[in-house]
């Protein structure tokens, strides 16, 4: 016969429905009473609130146009270094102790170590990167949530850690600041001391070759072509003191011979070859002048040779008047280039020797002048030779000093818009954590999550009562209906007895469907009611 029963038809949703009706209880209580449990041991549970405040990072208020930050850090490497300093020991030691937190043991805690009061609050506490719109992976807003055991203090500790986190990333970035202008003072100041060691080597080098220093290139070129020209005209000059000495040499001994043979008779020169000679040296300084200045060296030796043949004509014309008063035969001589006799000289023979010996000195200091000039030419033109070598050296020496300065006047650049910088953030002017959303007094509890508890104990009492009815039917084998013989009889069903039942027991029967419905109705409202109030007050 079990063999039977095991072969029965399979049930349709009636039976089922049937079955429902039947352990209706079986499911219900199960339910009520397992949802009921959890729902109040959620309400056992410490209740948490979260204050939540949306911080922003500001963008300096002074166009970059004109000062440039020294300090260019990401949202997220502030952030982080910003969260180590407010999360640090001595920051939240001093929150703990001024608003007296985790100094009651939370419940249960008797059973378990107590927890250090630090570590508790860094666990409250949640920093969360907010996302910007349409820019994936760019950050310029986070969250700060803090949990308490009450709304007013998780607002008045998120309040606390707001102004933390701003003020802690106004000091690391005016310290960070700070220690860049420092770190750029140190710097500019080597920059400075090579420079000057650069400077000193030049300066060094040009005193050890002045004179023949690339710049000075121009300038000795100029004064070798000057020396060159005063060379040529002390040469020239030269050339013509030596024939004016060959010409009074030769003057001279005419006189003595003319002395010699006239025995005492007065000598004199021919006027007319003086006259010759003046107009030739005339004609001669005009020309001069209409190319030379009046203080040209050629210019200046031609008048005095004029002024000294004006007076020796005039010393001859008064020669020849004294001669012809005392009676004296004159012999004149054709001297058409004497030239330095002086008015008041004893005789013509005195006054030659004596221009001889004046033009022996100006042809020796002609030529110490002309010696001393290519002396100067020569090394002139040794400056010039080397100049070349001098300007390669130069170079090298130079290149240093160029580059030390070019890093100095960079860091000097620099340090200077490190300084702007550093004065932007002392003013509160430059980039800063800008509060959006000051921290929210919550109006609910952020946990437990107890509406959630409560449908994870609404869905355990379902499965726990249709576990209970299943159980029940599986075990309680009973024939209630006459298809649950089919299959099992050999014989079909020929007669059934219905149930037969007062009146009375009719009216009782429906008196406790009506109770049992009620009861069923007020379960259900309690479910229904604790479940709204927990979605909206836990």
């Amino acid at each position: 016969m079990s063999d039977k029963l095991e072969e029965r038809v399979p049930r349709g949703w009636e039976e089922y429905l049937a079955v429902a009706m039947r352990r209706r209880w079986w499911i219900l209580l199960p339910l009520f009473l397992s949802w009921l449990a959890v729902w109040g041991v959620s309400w056992l549970l410490p209740t948490t609130y979260q204050s939540e405040a949306l911080i922003s990072a500001e963008q300096q208020k002074v166009s970059d146009q004109y000062v440039m930050e020294n300090v260019n850090v990401n949202l997220q490497n502030r952030l982080q270094s910003t969260t180590q300093q407010v999360l640090s020991r001595a920051s939240l030691q001093a929150i703990i102790e001024r608003f007296q937190l985790y100094s009651t043991p939370p419940r249960l805690s008797g059973f378990f170590k107590p927890k250090d009061p630090v570590d508790l609050m860094r666990g409250d506490i949640k920093i969360e990167l907010v996302g910007s719109p349409g820019y994936r992976g760019e950050f310029v807003t986070f969250k700060i949530h803090y949990s308490a055991d009450t709304p007013e203090l998780a607002q008045q500790v998120n309040s606390e850690l707001t102004s933390l986190f701003i003020n802690e990333n106004v000091k690391a970035e005016r310290q960070l600041s700070e220690n860049t202008t420092a770190f750029l003072e140190k710097e500019l100041a080597d920059a400075r001391a090579k420079m000057e060691k650069q400077d000193a080597e030049v300066s060094a080098f040009r005193a050890r070759h002045v004179g023949n220093l690339p710049s000075q290139l121009q300038s000795n070129v100029q004064i070798l072509a000057g020396l060159q020209a005063r060379l040529a005209s002390t040469q020239h000059a030269l050339d013509a003191s030596k024939q004016q000495k060959t010409y009074l040499e030769s003057l001279l001994q005419q006189y003595q011979s003319a002395q010699a043979s006239l025995g005492g008779d007065a000598t004199v020169i021919s006027t007319q070859a003086l006259d010759k000679k003046l107009q030739d040296m005339r004609l001669q300084i005009q020309d001069l002048r209409t190319r030379y200045t009046e203080g040209h060296p050629d210019v200046v030796t031609l008048k005095d040779k004029i002024a000294k043949t004006e007076a020796l004509r005039n010393q001859n014309e008064a020669d020849i008047t004294s001669n012809q008063q005392a009676g004296k035969a004159i012999s004149a001589i054709d001297f058409s280039a004497a030239e330095g006799v002086q008015r008041g000289s004893p005789t013509a023979i005195m006054q030659l020797q004596s221009q001889l010996k004046a033009n022996q000195l100006e042809i020796e200091n002609e030529q110490q002048n002309a010696k001393d000039l290519e002396l100067q030419t020569a090394a002139y033109q040794t400056r010039l030779n080397l100049t070349p070598q001098a300007e390669q050296e130069l170079a090298v020496v130079s290149r240093g000093y160029e580059e030390a300065k070019f890093n100095y006047n960079s860091l000097l650049q620099k340090q200077t818009q490190s300084q702007l910088a550093t004065s932007l953030g002392e003013q509160q002017q430059g980039q800063r954590f800008h509060i959006i959303d000051p921290p929210k007094l919550p109006d609910k509890p952020s946990a437990p999550n107890r509406f959630l508890i409560s449908l994870i104990g609404l869905a355990l009492g379902i499965v726990l009562g249709l576990g209970c009815a299943t159980f029940l039917e599986l075990t309680q084998v009973r024939f209630r209906h006459e298809k649950d013989l089919e299959g099992i009889l050999p014989a079909r069903l020929l007669v059934g007895i219905p149930r037969l039942s007062t009146p009375q027991e009719d009216h009782s029967r429906l008196i406790a469907r009506y109770m049992e419905g009620g009861a069923m109705a007020v379960v259900g409202v309690l479910i229904f009611v604790g479940n709204l109030y927990t979605y909206y007050n836990g």
